[in-house]
């Protein structure tokens, strides 16, 4: 017995679950300052939501675990479609909140299909490029043809809603894995340039006026300081305003009497700047970066290439949040309204971030078997 149960935790990675552990025992103490102000009666329920949240999170990713990551694999093309199908009924029926229509109201709980779709292309591509056996020099325009529309549709489909950072999240979660899988240097050169190209016609046709707005008051956050620049500079003065040592819990001005707006989702992380200064924040930054590289650990070792794909998958939906989200608060990148994960409020996310760590956790679980 006790040699099975030494076996057992020698097979689980301890570190991945410590960081996890820690990014949300980080995220909670934030989050309980961020909806505790002298003036956030409406938002102080949120904090315990997130408590229940996070257990369904914590339940998901033990299930995940000890799911081998194979038998979710034969289940992707379901996944994928019924995903699709989700966003499609929320492009047309879906509950409309701050002008956005994003959400799937189920009465006990507001559903966010875009944050699922996330995890379920990363499965669906992960099972595509297994398949691929691309040259040394990488894979041509015919074999990236198919994953790219897998990749275009649900895109398509959440830009609608309107929701750019969401799609821009898509594409950047579906280009780093095919990245890694590798491509040829001239389809790379190409599909930059078309990129290039049609950002002028996405200015023009697609994007909606507060999109460039967003864009605009990047560029010169000072030209409308009560208006469509409010966002950015009052993130700014938050994060600037903790210093090295920031003010104390509960102790920023900014959050406490809500200058700070959407403090407890988009700007969770201007909180914690502010109340616990360069110090808190680089702890944050450094505990995400450790988490990256057990991650890329797992992924070097896992017993074959699904599950390494899986893993660098699940990675980059990681990164490219945390590196959005940090960069529009403290203003290198424009407000696209992207959650900071583990740390940000939020029932779909939290509980698809967990999901994809639980994934990582099956991967790392099995590595030993082999």
């Amino acid at each position: 017995m006790l040699v099975s149960e030494r076996n057992f935790f020698n097979r689980l990675d301890i570190r991945l679950i410590a960081l996890i552990f820690v990014l949300n025992v980080a995220g909670l103490i934030n989050l309980f300052s961020a909806t505790h102000g002298p003036h956030s009666e409406g938002v102080a329920a949120l904090f315990l939501q997130q408590i229940i949240w996070l257990a369904g999170g914590w339940t998901l990713f033990g299930i995940m675990t000890f799911i081998d990551y194979i038998w979710v694999n034969r289940l992707v093309w379901v996944i994928y479609t019924l995903n699709v199908l989700a966003l499609v009924y929320t492009d047309f029926h879906g509950k409309v909140v701050l002008g956005g229509q994003r959400w799937i109201d189920l009465h006990f709980f507001r559903y966010q299909p875009s944050e699922t779709m996330k995890l379920a292309l990363i499965l669906l591509l992960a099972k595509i490029l297994v398949g691929k056996n691309p040259q040394s020099r990488g894979m041509g325009l015919r074999e990236i043809i198919f994953p790219a529309i897998l990749v275009l549709v649900p895109f398509v489909l959440t830009v609608k809603q309107p929701d750019l950072g969401t799609g821009l999240l898509l594409a950047l979660i579906g280009g780093t894995l095919l990245f890694f899988v590798k491509i040829r240097k001239g389809i790379l050169i190409f599909l930059v340039t078309v990129g290039m190209i049609a950002i002028p016609a996405a200015w023009k046709f697609i994007m909606k006026d507060y999109q460039k707005n967003r864009i605009l008051t990047f560029i010169s956050p000072d030209s409308d300081p009560q208006g469509k620049g409010y966002n950015s500079i009052q993130s700014k003065i938050a994060v600037g305003s903790g210093q090295f040592l920031g003010k104390g819990f509960r102790q920023g001005t900014q959050s406490q009497l809500e200058f700070l707006p959407e403090r407890h989702t988009d700007f969770i992380f201007s909180v914690l700047s502010e109340e616990w200064g360069f110090i808190g924040s680089f702890l944050v930054m450094l505990t995400f970066i450790i988490l990256f590289f057990v991650c890329f650990e797992i992924a070097s070792r896992a017993r074959d290439k699904n599950g390494a794909l899986l893993v660098v998958g699940v990675t980059a939906y990681l990164f490219w949040h945390m590196f959005i989200n940090m960069g529009m608060v403290i203003g290198l990148l424009p407000i696209v309204g992207v959650p900071l994960p583990l740390l940000s409020y939020g029932g779909s996310g939290m509980l698809t971030t967990m999901t994809g760590l639980g994934i990582i956790s099956s991967v790392a679980y099995r590595r030993h078997l082999f």
